[in-house]
């Protein structure tokens, strides 16, 4: 095959992504799933392997984001995300390779939000996850371990607006969302494979317009994989990543569609241990919204667990986080007040292009 017709492949392949289901490409996460593996009930995740890529399913991400305070007290947050999405259940060598990657990091202060955007082929070596050691790459953005576990991280993206280099090490153990990882997302038995480790301190440095700040904090990473986890009427979703002063946590999420909202979550003890949430037990609710971009987005909700005594006021640090990436939505961190105080992070997809 010659360059110009390896190029004109990528190009297609990219100009494809938003028909494809890549994880922000909302609606086509309802599309059926074609030949791709699909998450059963009666699977088990394995460790170190499920931390590294399955390429026969349709899509899969890493997405960390961390609470950060800066040696002037000042709270700022950043993301950093590898996405995965196939145009074919295979993971075939070079330009045949039908797997394509994009990356997000982003930034957010009270006052700023910077982000950035990769894109890349597979089977090139531009983009990849692997264990021993563990590393997920897009370009020069990396998160890596010296050994097979997601025990000691380190994390790094560069832009040209910011870039930070922080050190993560978890306090407590991985976590399996829904059943044992197979978390259900629809009342039609949509679902993924989903897990956690919710529990790293992180210190190092970000890097902002006018110059390099030392931080510390904590910081969640959630991994998903699946090729059809939303249901077809299924448009977008609210998921939150909660922590809380007493060490507790709470994972939930919303999905909105046409036949009403399905939600659940995870709340996660002091220790690590994890309690699936039924559907319907935990509730968000808008309380203010903001023009963001000339979008209606709610950037401040009632979050309630009445269960565990929950009930929350959740706002948005800035609420002008908007990712204007190739699937825009808003991400970024969150004040948490009420019967549990804490810090955490929102997203919210499918509110306008």
């Amino acid at each position: 095959m010659t360059d110009r017709s390896n190029l004109l492949r990528t190009l297609v392949a990219l100009l494809s992504l938003p028909t494809l289901a890549v994880a922000q490409g909302y609606a086509n996460l309802g599309s059926e799933a074609e030949g791709f593996a699909v998450p059963s009930p009666n699977g088990t995740l394995s460790f170190p392997a499920d931390h590294a890529a399955h390429p026969d399913y349709r899509i899969e991400w890493w997405y960390l984001t961390s609470n950060l305070r800066t040696n002037s007290g000042e709270d700022l947050g950043i993301q950093w995300t590898l996405f995965r999405s196939a145009l074919a259940p295979d993971n075939a060598e070079g330009w045949q390779n039908p797997q394509i990657w994009m990356g997000h990091a982003a930034v957010t202060t009270e006052d700023d939000h910077l982000f950035a955007e990769r894109i890349a082929r597979g089977g090139i070596g531009q983009a990849g996850a692997r264990t021993a050691p563990f590393s997920a790459w897009i370009d020069d953005w990396e998160m890596s371990s010296t050994d097979a576990t997601l025990d000691r991280l380190r994390l790094k993206a560069r832009a040209d607006a910011f870039s930070y280099d922080l050190q993560l090490n978890a306090h407590g153990p991985l976590v399996l969302h829904g059943e044992q990882g197979y978390s259900v997302k629809s009342a039609d038995g949509q679902a993924s494979f989903y897990y956690a480790q919710p529990a790293y301190s992180v210190t190092g440095t970000v890097t902002l317009p006018d110059g390099p700040v030392e931080v510390t904090g904590d910081a969640w990473l959630d991994r998903e994989w699946s090729s059809q986890p939303l249901a077809p009427d299924q448009d977008g979703w609210d998921w939150f990543s909660l922590r809380f002063d007493d060490d507790t946590k709470l994972m939930g999420f919303v999905l909105r569609g046409a036949r009403g909202d399905f939600t659940s979550g995870t709340w996660i003890s002091a220790e690590g241990e994890a309690e699936p949430l039924a559907p319907g037990q935990f509730a968000a609710v808008p309380q203010r919204w903001s023009d963001v971009g000339g979008r209606d987005i709610p950037t401040a909700w009632r979050v309630s667990l009445p269960a565990r005594d929950l009930s929350v006021t959740v706002e948005a640090l800035n609420p002008q986080a908007w990712m204007g990436t190739t699937f825009s939505y808003w991400e970024g961190p969150v004040r948490v007040t009420g019967s549990h105080d804490g810090t955490g992070y929102l997203e919210m997809t499918g509110y306008g292009d």
